[in-house]
């Protein structure tokens, strides 16, 4: 048996010690890389899902609904709202106040009692009245009771006539009339159904004819008045519709109906007046119409003109994408873009007119059109429409 020669045995490796350094820090790393590894070995792992389902987030937007109905332009300005009615109570006879059963800001219903004066004069006023009738009455019996047997027809109503007057009855009666009148006026009334803005008296105080006492304010029955240049005069009819913003009357603005074109013309600011209703029976509480109140400024729409059955969207659902009008249709959960030929518009409302090549409008009524959160989005989005507000 042949004897094999010795293995060379294995070179030494010296290393530096910057070497040895390196190499300690790159095992740490090393070895959580492999734990990574082992714990999601397969190829985009979480990052990748969740980057992946973030892709498919739905955005929460607005829509409103297409319709058809009519345009109607307008013509924009600004009013002072004011109320029907206001009464400025006064005292309409001299007393002392023995009660006041109201406090500014009250809610009260026609004839309701305000403010009572001491009842006790005008209670006496009543029966020395009533007294002097009587008085006056005996008088007269006693006059018609002397003979008037030789007296003809004609002579005996005379003398009677005569014996009425003569007796003070009919003075008495018209006092007493006046007494029982100032009795009903020392209770203060309300006029209307209104609301109390002022009282200028308290109780103990005394008072006189004609002094104020009371300021109540109709505040369902309200009414805008505008002014309206010249030569936009001619295009505001009384029946008109109008839209009233106001900064207490909330997001909404109301409906309003122009009720009056007034016939002067204001030579310095050459401009008209024009007259808005925004109330009526039933139509708003006591505390005014949706937090409008009189003295009030508010922003007013006046009708114009009326453009019948058109196709509508709203205003802010039309943007721009490359210098070309479109807007965003939300179908099965996305969002797709859709170029318009956009038409008359009056700020709230647009006119959607057929395409030149198709002679078809390419929405149609009823589809959802986005009006907020579409400003950046891109075709075919994944959206989620979170209310669709009903048109008027």
């Amino acid at each position: 048996m042949t004897d094999l020669p010795p293995r060379p045995a294995a070179p030494r490796v010296r290393l530096r010690p910057a070497a040895l350094a390196t190499l300690l820090l790159l095992l740490p790393a090393c070895k959580g890389k492999d734990a990574a590894a082992a714990a999601d070995p397969a190829p985009g792992g979480a990052d990748s899902a969740a980057a992946s389902a973030g892709g498919s987030l739905s955005l929460p937007v607005t829509g409103a609904p297409v319709r058809k109905g009519d345009l109607v332009l307008t013509i924009a300005t600004t009013g002072q709202v004011r109320s029907e009615a206001v009464a400025q109570l006064k005292v309409e006879t001299n007393g002392t106040v023995d009660e006041v059963l109201v406090a500014p800001g009250a809610t009260v219903r026609k004839g309701q009692p305000l403010v009572r004066l001491d009842p006790r004069p005008f209670d006496l006023a009543v029966r020395e009245a009533e007294t002097a009738l009587d008085e006056a009455r005996i008088r007269l019996q006693a006059n018609l009771a002397t003979d008037s047997i030789l007296l003809t027809n004609a002579q005996d109503a005379e003398r009677q006539r005569n014996a009425v007057t003569l007796s003070g009855v009919p003075g008495a009666e018209v006092r007493l009339e006046r007494a029982r009148l100032d009795r009903e006026r020392a209770t203060i009334t309300a006029p209307f159904d209104g609301v109390v803005d002022r009282l200028e008296v308290a109780a103990g105080s005394r008072v006189s004819a004609g002094q104020d006492l009371a300021t109540v304010v109709d505040m369902t029955h309200l009414r805008l008045e505008a002014q309206v240049l010249e030569h936009d005069l001619p295009y505001v009819k009384v029946g008109g519709e109008a839209r009233v913003s106001a900064p207490g009357a909330g997001t909404e603005p109301l409906r309003g109906r122009i009720t009056a074109v007034l016939p002067l013309v204001d030579t310095v600011a050459r401009a008209g007046r024009v007259v808005v209703s925004v109330g009526g029976a039933g139509t708003a509480g006591p505390h005014g119409r949706a937090g409008l109140k009189p003295g009030m400024y508010a922003d007013l729409r006046l009708e114009a003109a009326r453009l019948p059955n058109r196709i509508l969207v709203p205003a802010a659902a039309v943007i721009e994408r490359d210098g070309r009008p479109l807007v965003f249709v939300a179908r099965d959960g996305r969002a797709q873009w859709v170029y318009i030929v956009p038409g008359r518009s009056n700020g709230a409302d647009t006119e959607v007119l057929p395409d030149s090549a198709s002679g078809e409008i390419p929405v149609g009524i009823g589809d959802t059109v986005l009006t907020s959160g579409h400003l950046t989005l891109t075709h075919d989005a994944p959206v989620r429409v979170t209310a669709v507000p009903p048109r008027p």
